[in-house]
């Protein structure tokens, strides 16, 4: 009675340890060791309802101590109040805990009565299902994913160009699993169960030695501008020739064969441009034989907003609209618009670009956009394989403030050049702008909250990764093949008992 009045306060501080395995602080051993005190918990409860609320509580404490940055964006530039904002960031988090509360509630139902092995693979299992759902389920938001934490130098990193970060939030729930059900007097058992996690932490080593994909073309010369224009300032309209004229020196400071700005880097649409403004942009770089990506509003003929990305300059001007939105964000989904009357968001009646638009062409390079939190999910970027040889990402986080979105953002864009095997460059508002390699290494990046470029030579690549020809699917069919074998033998094991 006295481990089960402990069990909900010990399953919040577990959710609220994980955070810590994320960046910026990176202690990647962080997530298995909170999964197995949620796993441990999970063995002890009693019913479906016991198990929903530890994997409630534990996901209420991971998403409160990691996600609370949207408050910035919903009070400080939102002007929501406070208790309203903080009353929207509790209910998301609430929301977000429901997918581990599922995955404890099928753990307690389905548990097998004993054994090791089996309960850590249907917990892991569970985990991995749990977290895929919530990466698509109302348009999705797999921020803090445990396979998110998994950058090198992780061992567990070697497999993501395999499994791609769901495959790797289910190996470290595995872990987790086998931490928590290895019968800690047994020492020939506890003996083997760290020969076998030295062994998967081997492996994944020896993955990450693999060079999925090559290098091809020469080198490119690139310039990451980062514009640092305070987002409370950003659509004052007697500051508006201050950011147009920001932009213009910047690229005519910083030649180079592609140059990038910012999502959204002109508060404005692009036909509300002054005259000749694109023109000498497209001179610019004509002279130095770069192409310029830059973020700015477009809009049809039929007056639908879209959040888009442009080019200018040597190659033939091309256009990339972004796909998935942010929900209360960019659009109000139904039976939300009350929402608006409580917040100020300029611009949050955006429509969705083309779901498969082809890379852009610019230069040698085949170049696959991609629009701020549009790089948190990796399956959608796979379209643009094999063709694209480097992924770009533009973004604007000065809504968040000096928060952890900054550098969880870049841990996330770390995973997606693992998973694919290709260069990340980001180009951000306020931070963090760098290039990523194409083995998750920060190759270079700018401090956050400086107005500065980023300048340094990339190449393209070439190839695939297993993650990228066959994307989530065989972790999810390993997942649902584990599951229903557990609840078989669970159901004969039953019967056998009744007879």
């Amino acid at each position: 009675m006295r481990l089960r009045s402990l069990s909900p306060p010990a399953a919040f501080a577990a959710g609220l340890l994980s955070v810590a395995a994320f960046a910026p602080i990176g202690l990647a051993i962080l997530a298995p060791l909170a999964l197995a005190v949620l796993a441990a918990l999970l063995a002890r409860s009693g019913n479906m309802r016991h198990g929903f609320w530890l994997g409630f509580l534990w996901g209420f404490g991971a998403f409160l101590g990691g996600l609370s940055w949207p408050f910035i964006a919903l009070n400080r530039y939102g002007g929501m109040p406070a208790p309203l904002a903080a009353l929207a960031i509790a209910l998301l988090c609430g929301f977000l805990a429901l997918f581990p509360a599922l995955a404890g509630a099928l753990f307690a139902r389905w548990r097998p009565a004993a054994g090791m092995l089996r309960p850590a693979a249907l917990f892991a299992a569970l985990w991995l299902l749990g977290e895929w759902l919530r990466g698509w389920v109302l348009t999705g938001f797999p921020w803090l994913a445990v396979g998110y934490s998994q950058t090198p130098p992780s061992p567990l990193a070697g497999f993501l160009p395999v499994l791609g970060v769901y495959g790797v939030g289910g190996l470290v729930a595995l872990i987790a699993g086998v931490l928590a059900y290895t019968p800690w007097r047994d020492r020939a058992r506890w003996g083997a169960t760290a020969v076998s996690l030295l062994l998967l932490g081997g492996v994944g080593v020896a993955l990450g030695r693999l060079t999925w994909t090559e290098p091809v073309g020469a080198p490119v010369r690139v310039a990451l501008l980062q514009t640092n224009i305070e987002q409370g300032m950003k659509w004052q309209p007697e500051r508006l020739y201050d950011w147009l004229e920001t932009n213009l020196q910047m690229v005519a400071d910083n030649p180079a064969q592609l140059v990038v700005l910012p999502e959204t880097t002109l508060p404005l649409f692009v036909d509300q441009l002054p005259p000749g403004y694109l023109d000498w942009l497209e001179s610019r770089m004509r002279e130095v034989g770069g192409d310029l990506v830059l973020g700015v509003f477009t809009r049809d003929a039929e007056g639908r907003i879209y959040n888009a990305a442009i080019s200018t300059g040597h190659s033939p001007g091309q256009w990339y609209a972004k796909h998935h939105l942010v929900p209360f964000g960019e659009y109000s989904p139904p039976m939300f618009g009350w929402f608006y009357a409580l917040v100020n968001m300029p611009m949050s009646d955006q429509h969705r670009g083309p779901a498969r638009q082809p890379p852009m062409r610019l230069g040698a390079q085949q170049v696959a956009v991609s629009i701020c939190y549009e790089d948190l999910f990796g399956a959608e970027l796979l379209h643009a394989l094999p063709q694209a040889t480097l992924l770009l990402n533009l973004s604007n986080l000065g809504w968040f403030g000096d928060s952890l979105a900054l550098p969880q953002h870049l841990q996330i864009a770390r995973v997606r050049a693992l998973e694919t095997g290709r260069p990340m460059l980001r180009a951000t508002n306020t931070g963090i702008t760098a290039v990523v390699g194409a083995d998750g290494a920060v190759v270079a990046a700018l401090p956050a909250f400086e107005r500065g470029a980023l300048n340094a030579e990339v190449r393209g690549y070439q190839g695939m990764t297993p993650y990228a020809r066959w994307g989530d699917w065989p972790a999810v069919a390993l997942a649902v093949l584990t599951i229903a074998g557990c609840v078989l033998r669970g159901a004969q094991a039953r019967l056998r008992d009744r007879d």
